[in-house]
């Protein structure tokens, strides 16, 4: 079923509608979903029905306005006022989310942390026929919804996609990438982030602190969640990945690398899970890793480390770290977000280094017999590359519809997106997926 067809899609007012549009993501958001409905008014864009139809919600028309504004003027346009619509909606008003809802094919929920704020959305969209995107990187949240919203998604037929910003479409669709790229059956991949920073160093807004700071003070809750959902172990094909330290040297990189705390690893666990539970495909392990670079930078790092999980611990330190971002980060998460001469100046690469069989080696006996090595590189993570993931995701959910799950439901990423063309969407918009090198034996 394509995407918010509990309801026609004719029916519908909008294709997309970007709700908290007025916040630090929602802002970029707005300036990508522009760029795609400028790009498809000229036809030369990914949307092939035409004009894309667009609006944007929150609670406060003229920060809304405002938003619409700054985007025109980045983009270099007189106005976007006309062709754009403003919807009023706070994430506290049922009825306003409802009408929401009812006027679109997808929602793309800007409006985070979401543990506190996202549910009503995702209720709001599965209730009313809307199928739903956000960029969480909170597992806690991402597989709650999977729990409650799975089987009514599924008779709606519309699809909640969470993280489908850097968290964590680079890491979940690099994988199915490297897998399609190995001739054979790949087993196992390893990840390692590197992000490169500009003169004027690395920042990123506190929205993203406190998502860390509440997502780590409930990793109790996190395990009992999964205990209710009664997930099915992943089998392991092929020689077991071996978990690396806390703490190790990479000498790939010639730098310190350590496990990579994001969402990154639970994300492709459900995608690798679904595929092989439902398409009968061969689940590949991963392990996520972030290079951290020399000796300084790791005592820097250690120190902060131990101190961040020393006060997650307590409620005080939990408020200590939410009221103080700045001074816990060393300067890294700031209320105020990154400047765009940072923005500017930032970039990331992952890289995968996969490991399989060979066609007609069984994966089942022996050691694994050939390599793989890819890479997605792209913009700024938080505010320029998360917009494009987010956007080229609706974008998908609208023109894949075939190619999309056959039933509605709650999905990752790589789950709901393996088989219709996001990596080549992603590809034209500048976050880019390559073979590094060939397969070897």
């Amino acid at each position: 079923m394509a995407a918010g067809s509990g309801t026609k899609a004719a029916e519908r007012l909008y294709d997309m509608v970007v709700f908290g549009a007025s916040g630090f993501t929602g802002q970029f958001v707005v300036e990508e979903v522009a760029r795609a409905a400028a790009a498809a008014a000229a036809g030369e864009g990914p949307l092939c029905r035409g004009p894309l139809r667009w609006a944007v919600a929150g609670r406060s028309r003229e920060k809304l306005r405002a938003v619409l504004e700054r985007a025109a003027e980045r983009l270099g346009k007189a106005t976007l006022g006309a062709e754009v619509d403003v919807l009023l909606c706070d994430v506290g008003d049922a009825v306003s989310l409802a009408a929401m809802a009812k006027q679109t094919r997808v929602v793309l929920n800007c409006v985070g942390p979401y543990r506190f704020f996202g549910e009503p959305v995702v209720e709001a969209c599965v209730e009313n026929g809307a199928s739903c995107i956000d960029i969480s990187g909170e597992p806690q949240f991402l597989e709650g919804m999977y729990l409650k919203y799975n089987e009514r998604a599924a008779k709606k037929g519309v699809y909640v996609v969470g993280s489908c910003g850097f968290d964590s479409i680079p890491a979940d669709m690099g994988v199915l990438y490297t897998r399609d790229k190995l001739k054979g059956t790949l087993t196992a991949v390893e990840s390692f982030l590197s992000v490169k920073s500009g003169p004027e160093g690395v920042c990123v807004h506190d929205g993203t602190w406190k998502s860390a700071v509440y997502g780590l003070a409930d990793e109790d809750n996190l395990r009992k969640l999964r205990k209710k959902i009664g997930y099915a172990p992943v089998p392991v094909v092929g020689a077991k990945l071996k978990k690396r330290g806390f703490l190790f040297y990479n000498q790939e990189f010639k730098e310190y690398s350590i496990p990579f705390m994001g969402s990154d690893g639970s994300v492709v666990k459900r995608t690798q899970r679904y595929l092989h539970t439902e398409l009968q495909e061969t689940p590949v392990q991963y392990g996520a890793y972030v290079n951290v670079g020399g000796l300084g930078s790791v005592i820097k790092l250690m120190f902060a480390g131990m101190l961040f999980l020393l006060l997650v611990k307590f409620n005080f330190g939990r408020k200590l770290l939410t009221k103080y971002p700045e001074f816990f980060s060393a300067g890294r998460f700031t209320k105020k977000g990154p400047t765009q001469k940072q923005m500017d100046g930032t970039s990331f690469t992952m890289t995968f280094f996969g490991e399989g069989y060979s066609e007609g080696q069984d994966p089942q006996s022996g050691k694994p017999n050939v390599k793989i090595c890819t890479e997605v590189k792209g913009p700024e993570p938080g505010y320029v590359a998360t917009p494009i993931a987010m956007v080229q995701a609706a974008v998908s959910l609208l023109e894949d519809a075939p190619s999309l799950p056959k039933r509605g439901g709650v999905y990752s990423p790589g789950a709901a997106f393996s088989k219709t063309k996001l990596i080549d969407r992603l590809n034209r918009c500048g976050v880019e997926f390559s073979v590094i090198s060939k397969p070897e034996v």
